[in-house]
């Protein structure tokens, strides 16, 4: 990046940098600075997360800025900042660690979505990268973030399987990886009949496809990693159609294949010494007369029949499909992404996603990056009890889970684990990909989860 005025992050050693404004957190126990507790005290300022006080100099101009830090210092909280903040750039101050993460977490803030707004949102507030601080690496980071987060933002009328498809092509173009897609009534031909069965009720404009991209595929002394993701445009539920209040937000549900391509491009543009490749199942499940119904018996590339107990647990059937495919190449390691259940929130809430995997090294090395990064996620159990709750009396399985079973996250996992390769290791994460409330530096919305965790454990790994 180059430290120009319109760069929200510039050197330490550029000229401007030496005029930036200090930025403090102090919490409720921190000491104030003497010149500015009196200013602190008079705007009620008390350390809570928030809290902004611009302290003035003697000639009037602003001296520093105190951000109430809470109880605990969280220095994530620093996405808020570019809302809080007036115009300016600013230096933070603190411990070196705290400060890195910060300045990740101030770019992941400066997000907006202001596509469809007349009138643009301006990032005016700046800051000076502190010591020993990736520029490079964080600003793909958190373009790779606000990717993920614009494709789920994006209404499924401009973002259905084409323009997944559009964005693929894009990516795999800008690095030199092969790409190839089979869309329609080729998904039969080309064995994905699941994929197909659940997009084929949407307007020709909006066929199901399958997009797939290969990248140093002839580097075979590289291990191979996969990744892949649940692309659905919409989820109207399909014959058993959602509420208007479920449906509302089921733009948001093809963000696996947001993540997983968001992911897909830092690896390329980090150089990671592995081979990789992304499978995108893209489809959108809508209603017609040639919609799958319930009680439909599909096939899978894998050979196995899947009983159709309900077409709203569609993500799955499209997963099945591109997970048998991941198997075909092998993988060393494979990771998938989805919007896919309503129980994971149940369990878990919205802001923590359940990462399942059968593979301890794999869980450790997830859980461990993701707290480094502090993009958290939670481990769920592939509990054996539940397997029964997915099995069929006509088929080999059953898309919807017998109730006894209650836990619907753990068997959509379940579920998925049939599907998966069986070479290497193999982790779903099971993500909400949206902002339920708005927040500063959290505005409602698309947002990506797990991906940062991803990365860095992928960069620990296989770093060139």
């Amino acid at each position: 990046m180059s430290p120009n005025a319109t760069d929200p992050i510039v050197s330490p050693q550029a000229p401007e940098a030496a005029g930036a404004t200090p930025v403090r957190f102090v919490g409720p126990s921190g000491t104030v600075a003497p010149e500015a507790r009196a200013w602190a005290e008079r705007l009620g300022f008390k350390g809570k997360p928030g809290q902004v006080v611009v302290v003035p100099g003697a000639d009037g101009e602003v001296d520093h800025i105190i951000v109430g830090a809470g109880k605990t210092f969280d220095p994530v909280s620093a996405r808020a900042l570019s809302a809080r903040l007036p115009a300016g750039l600013y230096r933070l101050e603190g411990e070196p660690e705290d400060q890195k993460v910060a300045a990740l977490a101030f770019l992941l803030g400066l997000y907006r979505f202001d596509r469809y707004r007349s009138r643009k949102d301006e990032d005016p507030v700046r800051l000076v990268a502190p010591d020993g601080f990736d520029v490079e690496d964080a600003t793909r980071i958190a373009a790779a973030c606000a990717l993920t987060r614009e494709m789920v933002d994006t209404p499924a009328a401009d973002m259905g399987p084409l323009q997944m498809e559009t964005i693929a092509r894009e990516i795999a173009e800008a690095h030199g990886a092969s790409i190839s897609v089979v869309t329609g009534d080729a998904l039969l031909e080309e064995n994905y009949p699941a994929i197909h069965a659940v997009g084929r009720a949407a307007a020709p404009h909006r066929a199901p496809r399958i997009i797939e991209i290969g990248w140093n595929l002839d580097r075979t002394d590289r291990p191979l990693v996969a990744l892949v993701g649940k692309g659905v445009a919409f989820d109207s539920g399909g014959l058993d159609i959602k509420s208007a209040t479920g449906m509302r937000n089921m733009k948001k549900d093809m963000g696996g294949a947001a993540h997983v391509l968001a992911l897909a491009r830092l690896v390329m543009q980090a150089g990671l010494d592995v081979r990789l490749v992304v499978l995108v199942a893209a489809v959108e499940n809508a209603i017609s007369a040639d919609a799958f119904r319930p009680g439909d018996v599909l096939n899978s590339r894998k050979g196995l029949t899947i009983e159709i107990g309900n077409t709203d647990a569609e993500g799955r059937l499209i997963l099945a499909d591109a997970l048998t495919r991941a198997g075909e190449h092998q993988p060393d390691l494979t990771l998938d992404f989805a919007t896919l259940t309503g129980a994971a929130r149940v369990a878990l809430g919205p802001e923590l996603p359940p990462l399942y995997t059968d593979d301890e090294a794999l869980a450790a090395d997830l859980l461990a990056a993701a707290s480094t990064v502090r993009d958290p996620l939670w481990r769920m159990p592939l509990w054996p009890g539940y397997r029964a709750a997915i099995d069929s009396d006509i088929a080999d399985v059953r898309n919807d889970s017998a109730s006894w079973a209650q836990g619907g996250s753990i068997t959509a996992a379940l579920f998925l684990q049939k599907f998966a390769p069986t070479t290497g290791a193999w982790a779903h994460l099971d993500v909400f990909a949206w902002n339920s409330r708005n927040r500063p530096g959290h505005p409602e919305g698309g947002e990506a989860q797990g991906l940062r965790a991803a990365y860095a454990m992928l960069k620990a790994r296989y770093a060139g």
